[in-house]
């Protein structure tokens, strides 16, 4: 039952917003440290060292290389709800993300639900910290805060495009002690399904770049034909891949 409704579903919600692109690839032995820019301000860091520190699930996941465009890749990585759009359009998944006046929300459209903020944005880096829930048909709601680390390199190829290599870093903290002490106690069963749901969801970004990739004219005009899809974005978007 805890592999069903625990917390993998509140990491889940989270990494969406990581908006990884890319093939799954392997997960590192051992829990994960969590390790902060220093430009991140020591009062923050402490905040988010203590979530850390109590998280009753962790994980840090890394994909195989794959080649898109640097400037594609970086645009849906910095416009979340976009790149929902582009995933539901070629219906590759049911994530939505939208804009609300406390910042991002997060629905997996299974019951996992939260606001995430970014923390930290440089060039090859990405920090956020969330808040959400899952609330699953019999059970009550699940809530927990969680910190989603996301790290990107990127080698330039011969015909203009990169090699991008990512990886993610998170970590879950449960509100409910019980339900945080037996994420400790099952720690292997439910790390092993959050680096599960993690890798899906690296699967379905992959799919999504590659579509863009190939079939740029046909993923705008699918995206063109939903009518809740943000046309500053979209028509930012059609530039970017330079359809007619």
């Amino acid at each position: 039952m805890w592999g069903r409704y625990g917390s993998e579903r509140v990491l889940l919600a989270v990494l969406l917003g990581a908006l990884l692109l890319g093939s799954a690839g392997g997960v590192d032995a051992g829990p994960p440290l969590l390790l902060l820019p220093n430009a991140i301000p020591t009062a923050q860091r402490g905040e988010l060292q203590q979530i850390a520190d109590g998280a009753s699930v962790s994980t840090h996941v890394l994909a195989e290389p794959f080649v898109a465009r640097r400037d594609v890749f970086e645009y849906l990585l910095d416009h979340p709800e976009f790149a929902t759009h582009v995933t539901r359009a070629l219906k590759l998944a049911r994530y939505r993300i939208w804009h609300t006046a406390e910042g991002l929300f997060l629905d997996d459209g299974w019951g996992a639900t939260g606001h995430v903020s970014v923390i930290h944005a440089v060039n090859g880096t990405r920090v956020m910290l969330a808040r959400g829930q899952y609330r699953p048909r019999v059970l009550p709601a699940i809530n927990g805060q969680a910190i989603v680390v996301l790290e990107y390199d990127l080698q330039p190829t011969a015909d203009g495009r990169a090699s991008i290599r990512t990886a993610v870093t998170g970590f879950v903290k449960l509100d409910n002690r019980l339900l945080n002490l037996a994420g400790h106690l099952a720690s292997g069963v439910v790390t092993a399904k959050a680096e599960k749901e993690a890798q899906r969801l690296v699967r379905v970004f992959a799919r999504a770049s590659r579509a863009v990739e190939e079939r740029p004219a046909e993923v705008y005009a699918q995206l063109r034909e939903r009518p809740d899809v943000p046309q500053r974005e979209l028509e930012e978007f059609r530039q970017l891949l330079n359809v007619r």
